[in-house]
């Protein structure tokens, strides 16, 4: 039987922030500092910082993938002081085990009974360095955290702080001794970023700050009461329902037995996106709109999230791997089939 024993939370754990309330101004002006404050530290990637940002709002995780070095731990870090948050970081490699993520009872000398010993994932902002590295099993003691957020151990289920944001990442270049993510943990993340390579430009002024005298000082310029009003904030944003039925469109372009389906889905896709990617799509949009200062979200909006909401969630076969298609040239084929559609006229029949 599982039960919830808020004694044995560990401290922090189960934490909620104090009731606050933001407009779309505040939200505004709040991601323009954040935005502003990472950018000190993290040079060339304007786009990353944005979407992470905009899942932290979205109170979802996200899934990076790119080569070692561009910046992904020190990104997470980085929002962690600007916004006040706890963070974590867990290196993912195949001895990991599930204690090492949820944490595990263990013996108390000194009271002769038994205390819960809280792992990494008892934080606000949790960084699993290469997850792909890690085992299945290790990888699934993060699917109720992510999910529920909360964690159950020995049949008693404890709450984990509010926020809690998962940012995984993966590494697309080594694939000997790791282990692909399930179709089922990937759904879990609300979007996945793909990182570039820094333009010559970039990468010398990046040289220049890191190797000299010195770092950076992140100055705190939010709070977790604000974050959690800006997502509070996010899922009151009206979204129009020619916007809503533009994302079912999408959604069900995806799958290759629907009439709408281009043919690149029906040649290549074997699974589309689940309900769960269409729930991805309106959030983000949302988030992207609040971003730009707006309180309504657009049909822009949804097919600017469309590649980081979709591309995890396409299964593709094998002739997709021969032919050298990948997710986005099919997301891509998928906003092609489906045109992006017209607001109602006002009095039209």
């Amino acid at each position: 039987m599982t039960t919830t024993d808020p004694r044995s939370t560990p401290p922090g754990a189960g934490r909620r922030a104090a009731p606050r309330t933001v407009d779309v101004e505040d939200f505004a002006a709040l991601a323009a500092r954040i935005e502003a404050e990472v950018r000190r530290v993290i040079v060339g990637q304007d786009a990353l910082v944005r979407d992470v940002l905009a899942c932290l709002f979205a109170q979802g995780h996200v899934l990076i993938e790119g080569v070692p070095g561009l910046g992904k731990t020190v990104l997470l870090r980085t929002l962690g002081e600007a916004l006040r948050l706890d963070f974590t970081r867990v290196q993912c490699t195949p001895d990991l085990m599930p204690a090492d993520i949820v944490g595990t009872n263990v013996l108390d000398s000194a009271g002769g009974g038994g205390r819960f010993q809280a792992g990494p994932v008892f934080t606000q902002l949790l960084l699993a360095d290469e997850v792909n590295r890690a085992t299945p099993k290790t990888q699934s003691a993060l699917l109720e955290a992510m999910a529920e957020r909360s964690v159950t151990v020995a049949g008693v289920t404890r709450r984990l702080p509010l926020p809690f944001f998962v940012m995984a990442t993966q590494n697309p270049i080594e694939m000997e001794g790791t282990y692909p993510l399930p179709e089922a943990q990937l759904d879990r993340f609300l979007a996945k970023v793909l990182v570039g390579l820094p333009g010559s430009d970039h990468l010398t002024e990046i040289l220049q700050r890191t190797t000299g005298v010195g770092e950076v000082a992140v100055e705190p310029v939010a709070s977790a009461d604000e974050l959690v009003a800006c997502a509070q904030l996010v899922r009151e944003v009206p979204i129009a329902t020619h916007v809503t039925r533009h994302v079912v469109d999408l959604v069900q372009a995806t799958h290759a037995r629907d009439a709408s389906a281009p043919e690149p889905v029906r040649r290549y896709v074997g699974h589309g996106a689940s309900p769960r990617g269409g729930q991805a799509l309106v959030l983000l949009a949302k988030a992207y709109a609040l971003l730009d200062g707006r309180l309504h979200a657009s049909v822009d909006d949804v097919r600017a999230a469309a590649p980081g909401c979709l591309r995890h969630r396409l299964v593709l076969g094998y002739e997709a791997l021969s032919a050298g298609v990948a997710a986005d040239d099919v997301v891509a084929a998928v906003l092609d089939a489906v045109g992006a559609p017209k607001p109602p006229v006002r009095g039209a029949v």
